[in-house]
């Protein structure tokens, strides 16, 4: 009995192509069946019983004991059926002599009827039917006819034999349904209706209990994982708890303890599946057990993925296919954890298995809806950029965000895209001449060594071989041939992707993540696309269908062609410069503050990196815009554009032209004029600096004091070294507001009068100051803001 009551828990798989009316269904069969077995076995103890009980009692009496024993009992029965009895004398000799040969065997009366076995073992043939009817043992009616159920029969050799069954009486159904009753009561109690705070204290016991047990299995797995490997499955089987009070918080824990204890045991190399061969093999003990180990880890990693990918899948699709344990609205949290595991999973173990798995399974979740989901994958794929040295993770997640872009038609996060900013890729495999191409000797020929040594030194130059040959296995170390070959195939994805966009989709909002790319890797493209690739830049430029912000990756990426490969080329480009300088004065210090990087590094390849090919006009029609546009900006941006200016000042002798006053040629300044070589800024002075040199933040006031008196090296004018050395774009970071913090600090004033009332108002010094900048828009609201700030700081009204 102990065996029918056992529930065998069902599989994983089982429970995950399963529905829970389909559970409860069959649990319900299976809580029937075993109830009809319990019954049964019941009535066959029952009658087993009464058996024995009828075997003990019934004891074999002699006719002539069994007619002195109820002569006084059944005498009046014997005189009414005496008339109805047949008389001796009419009966033949033989029938009588038969009839006394049978009331001497005791058989006769105490045989049990019920048995449809035939009394005789051998069969005759033709038997007539008389026969075998008085064949058929007979007993006395001293009991009372029981009611029979009949059965199907059984086919025999001998023929067919009928099945019948005692229908039970009402006393004992009785008795069936008290025990069922008792055995019910005594397996299901009712359960004991609990307080809020009973069931909180409960719901933290138990919690506490799974968190040990979790502990335990992942401290046993990490201390010994060879020996230890088979609880990975106890852990991972906690993944299915059923307890709606803690599974979600014990399936969350139970996600990232796997996770980790995934990361800690397993091996720097990919674990490869053994052939039939290598099965058949004997092997030593250590070999089977490592074989073993290895097999088993891969496996429950296998199923672990799986187990993260359909709690995604869940959630993606809206619907419970295992239980109702968890609802809905914790499945989101669910799928969280499991997103945050695969991508701890695809950054940590890049070389392991079932990592093209995970590429597939991250990708597409960086177009997803949820902003947080987004961000964890796409931060994922950045991080794997960074670190992946040779190339093989990056090639396989480049290939699948390229299937991505392409299968959705283009309609896809820009996120997504500039991912590909982060690539690792400084070098690639160009066309070279075929003596470049030829691999280099490492070692000498058989034929050299005979030639040029004598046997001994070909003796040691043979050990030393091998020796470096070993040294370079244990390395591990990668050809730069196959890390080139890697990162050239990785870039033409890449650039494949941007020319698609570029082509057929250039009102996308995929376009700037485009031209930033293009910016990026513009100088590794091949010489054969750059004519085509400025036409296109150009158009987009005069399409006139780009922010500003677009254009300015357009700028960027067109010099960033003509900058590497691109010297060897016959190109003007004087519209990009055209349109540069007309788009400078569309930033200011709000939004578009941002943007003073990207013009930043457009300045340094147009101006500073090309300046055999840039005229004297053009440069100073652009200094003079920078320093009037540094009277727009913010004070980080200020410093970037002065020393752009300072940059210039050096690189370009004339341009102390504009610190003088008189006129150097004919013609007005046109400052509105969007032509920088016909704008005539050799007549005009930077009389922004005298303003800037009153900027109240220091930095700017020694920038503005350094080229006003000519940018000199050395001397009183000069800048400090940690000023002088660094990039305009550096310098633009440094000194970034961003973290709403100036860089110097300003040192706190006590004013010595009473303040005015906009400032009673609560508004700190670095609130007043923003304010007052984000004001001054224009040229001449700028004297007026720094005059303000300077009472500020000094205190008077």
């Amino acid at each position: 009995m102990k065996g029918l009551n056992m529930s065998r828990v069902p599989s994983f798989r089982k429970l995950l192509r399963t529905s829970k009316i389909k559970l409860d269904n069959k649990l319900k069969n299976k809580q029937y069946k075993q109830q009809s077995a319990a019954k049964k076995y019941r009535k066959e103890q029952k009658k087993l019983r009464q058996a024995v009980r009828d075997a003990v009692c019934k004891k074999p009496f002699p006719l002539e004991d069994y007619k002195k024993k109820h002569v006084g009992k059944s005498e009046k029965r014997e005189e009414e059926e005496e008339d109805e009895a047949l008389p001796l004398d009419m009966m033949d000799e033989d029938d009588l002599k038969l009839m006394e040969d049978l009331a001497r065997k005791a058989s006769f009366l105490t045989r049990d009827i019920s048995s449809n076995e035939p009394v005789h073992i051998k069969k005759r043939k033709r038997e007539s039917v008389i026969e075998k009817y008085e064949k058929i043992p007979r007993r006395v009616n001293t009991e009372p006819e029981k009611e029979l159920i009949h059965l199907l029969p059984i086919k025999d050799k001998g023929g067919i034999i009928p099945q019948t069954m005692e229908k039970p009486s009402k006393d004992e159904e009785e008795e069936d349904a008290e025990e069922m009753e008792v055995a019910e009561d005594f397996n299901e109690e009712p359960p004991p209706v609990l307080t809020p705070e009973e069931m909180a204290a409960q719901r933290k016991i138990k919690l506490q209990e799974r968190k040990m047990h979790i502990a335990a299995l992942a401290s046993a797995i990490l201390s010994d994982p060879e020996n230890n490997i088979k609880k990975l499955k106890e852990l991972r089987a906690m993944l299915m708890e059923q307890d709606p009070n803690v599974a979600v918080i014990v399936r969350k824990l139970v996600m990232v303890s796997l996770m980790e204890v995934f990361k800690d045991i397993a091996p720097s190399y990919k674990i490869r599946p053994l052939t039939e061969a290598e099965k058949a093999t004997k092997v030593k003990k250590e070999t089977q057990k490592l074989r073993e180990f290895e097999e088993g880890l891969v496996s429950q990693y296998k199923f672990y993925l799986e187990n993260l990918e359909q709690t995604i899948k869940d959630w993606k699709q809206r619907k419970l296919k295992k239980s109702n344990v968890v609802s809905l609205k914790a499945y989101k949290g669910l799928a969280e954890i499991a997103v945050k595991c695969l991508c701890e999973l695809l950054v940590a173990l890049p070389h392991f298995n079932f990592h093209n798995n995970i590429i597939v399974l991250i990708v597409p979740l960086m177009n997803d809806t949820s902003k947080k989901i987004s961000e964890l994958c796409c931060e994922a794929v950045k991080k794997l950029f960074k670190q992946d040295k040779l190339g093989f993770a990056s090639l396989g997640v480049v290939k699948v965000v390229s299937g991505l872009v392409k299968g959705r038609n283009y309609n896809v996060r820009p996120e997504v895209l500039k991912v590909f900013l982060h690539l690792r890729i400084k070098e690639v495999e160009l066309k070279k001449d075929s003596e470049d191409i030829a691999p280099k000797k490492k070692f000498m020929t058989f034929k050299e060594k005979r030639k040029h040594l004598s046997r001994m030194q070909r003796k040691w130059k043979k050990a030393e071989e091998k020796l470096e040959r070993e040294l370079l296995e244990a390395e591990a170390s990668e050809s730069k041939e196959k890390k080139l070959k890697l990162h050239t195939e990785t870039l033409n994805i890449v650039f494949l992707t941007y020319f698609r966009i570029l082509k057929r989709a250039q009102k996308s909002p995929l376009l700037p993540a485009v031209l930033e790319g293009l910016a990026k890797f513009a100088h590794l493209i091949n010489v054969e696309f750059f004519d085509d690739l400025l036409i296109v830049l150009h158009s987009l430029i005069a399409s006139d269908d780009l922010s500003y912000r677009e254009s300015l990756h357009c700028i960027l990426s067109a010099f960033q062609i003509l900058s590497g490969q691109g010297d060897v080329l016959n190109i003007d480009p004087m519209k990009f410069y055209t349109h540069l300088y007309k788009t400078l004065f569309s930033l200011h210090a709000g939004g578009t503050n941002d943007d003073i990087g990207i013009v930043l590094q457009c300045l340094d390849v147009m101006l500073a990196k090309r300046r055999k090919q840039v005229s004297q006009q053009r440069a100073l029609a652009f200094m003079k815009r920078l320093s009037t546009l540094a009277l727009h900006v913010l004070p980080h941006s200020s410093i970037g554009i002065l020393a752009t200016n300072r940059i210039l000042m050096q690189t370009f002798p004339k341009m102390d032209l504009l610190l003088d006053n008189e006129s150097q040629g004919s013609g007005v300044y046109l400052s509105e004029l969007d032509e920088p070589e016909h704008c005539n800024a050799q007549n005009t002075a930077l009389w922004e600096l005298h303003l800037l040199q009153r900027h109240y933040h220091p930095t700017v006031q020694k920038f503005a004091a350094h080229l006003a008196v000519g940018a000199p090296a050395e001397g009183s004018g000069a800048l400090s070294l940690d000023l002088s050395r660094r990039p305009a774009a550096e310098l633009f970071e440094a000194y970034n507001m961003k973290g709403m913090t100036f860089n110097p600090p300003v040192p706190s004033v006590t004013p010595r009068r009473k303040v005015t009332p906009f400032l009673t108002m609560g508004c700190t010094n670095l609130s007043f100051i923003c304010y007052v900048q984000i004001l001054a828009h224009s040229v001449w609201l700028s004297a007026l803001c720094t005059f303000s700030v300077k009472c500020f700081l000094t205190g008077v009204r």
